[in-house]
């Protein structure tokens, strides 16, 4: 919904489940030919038992010969931030030694999808009745390979869902978040190690060769959440994110956010704002920059945002950290929160003072008021011997 799949792109693969050569392809080509001795003419596109498949760059081919969705260097937005069709790619290949009928076509196996890199965990591919598409129209349906003359005897078509884990793109976080509020001077700040260094001798391969540029909490990307005014039908919040990457842009950034009160925001300043409908709680929202703004977070550079939201009396308290964000994603990875334990507290009452020091501190004024009445008692006695004296 909110992951993007950044350059250099998509990569898609797959294992033949016989010896199919794949003739041709349109809006999109194969990485490696394969071993093709075996064609004295008429040599396919590719030959390899497991196909590596990559988008072809903009303005790579003719117009004429592209597909819809096609040829974007396999750069593709998040679903739930940009328009559909930044979101889609498509690609066909011509497939050959694969059978006839639906019979003796057999269904690849082994789906992988890096994106650019590892995290994805494709499924079997599942046999699913053809794709219907609408006409322009409205009135007629036609279905996936009809337009081609092949009828449904002759078509056979699957299905594969590709999901990411964090877990398998890297055993680190590559965010954490800080906290901070008007009401405690403290700043609550990214765990230290936070994204995977534990020390400068036992550090992850990605820290190890950005460990001189960032911060000790060795992430790339840190958010920061402050508290700043609290009005009295109102409370106004501050966001930055910065980016500590200084061999990385991130364009068409998001940022997604779960808070209960994200459902009555009155007012964000400098970013786009939408709540995600699917969620039965309605606590959680996607922000991005400005069309021609702030949509690119340059390298070693940052972006804010100020928030109002409206208060429900209700719900909301400053008591237990209610204010800061449950969880924050940028651009799909979940970032580190802080322990609750160390987010900015309320002042409630100044701190008890210890026996020990106020009984000192008595002492002391004790001390001051008993010299301060001897001083004065011997100055009155000299006073007094001093006038008779004058007298004479």
């Amino acid at each position: 919904m909110y992951r993007q799949i950044r350059s250099p792109g998509w990569t898609i693969g797959w294992t033949w489940a016989n010896k199919e050569v794949i003739w041709s392809m349109v809006g999109a080509q194969a990485i490696d030919q394969g071993d093709c001795s075996n064609f004295k003419t008429n040599i396919p596109h590719s030959c390899e038992t497991s196909p590596a498949i990559v988008d072809l760059l903009p303005g790579s081919v003719p117009q004429n010969q592209q597909l819809p969705n096609c040829c974007k260097g396999g750069v593709l937005g998040s679903w739930g931030q940009r328009d559909k069709a930044a979101t889609v790619s498509w690609f066909q290949a011509s497939v050959g030694h694969s059978g006839t009928s639906r019979k003796t076509v057999k269904v690849p196996k082994g789906f992988y999808l890096l994106g650019p890199g590892a995290g994805y965990a494709c499924s079997s591919a599942v046999v699913v009745p053809p794709s219907v598409f609408l006409s322009a129209d409205g009135r007629r349906n036609t279905r996936a390979m009809s337009e081609l003359g092949f009828t449904l005897s002759h078509v056979l078509t699957w299905t594969v869902t590709c999901t990411y884990s964090p877990t398998l793109a890297s055993k680190n976080p590559n965010c954490c978040v800080s906290l901070s509020s008007f009401y405690n001077p403290m700043i609550t700040p990214c765990s230290t190690c936070a994204c995977g260094c534990k020390d400068k001798h036992n550090c992850t391969k990605r820290d190890s060769e950005i460990s001189t540029l960032l911060k000790p909490n060795m992430c790339p990307i840190q958010v920061h959440w402050h508290f700043k005014v609290n009005y009295k039908k109102h409370w106004r919040v501050k966001i930055s994110i910065t980016n500590f990457n200084y061999w990385l842009n991130y364009s068409h950034w998001n940022l997604v956010v779960q808070h209960p009160n994200l459902n009555n925001v009155t007012h964000v300043y400098n970013f786009t704002y939408k709540l995600l409908p699917y969620h039965s709680t309605s606590d959680t929202g996607v922000f991005y920059g400005v069309k021609e703004g702030n949509e690119l977070l340059m390298e070693a550079g940052n972006v804010q945002s100020e928030m109002i939201f409206g208060k429900d009396e209700k719900e909301f308290t400053l008591d237990q950290g209610w204010v800061f964000p449950r969880k924050v994603y940028f651009n799909g990875d979940e970032c580190l929160m802080p322990p609750p334990n160390s987010y900015p507290f309320l002042p409630k009452s100044p701190n008890p003072i210890h026996p020990l020091l106020f009984a000192a501190a008595l002492l002391l004024i004790l001390l001051a008021f008993c010299s301060f009445w001897c001083n004065s008692k011997i100055e009155s006695q000299k006073t007094q011997r001093k006038g008779p004296q004058l007298l004479r």
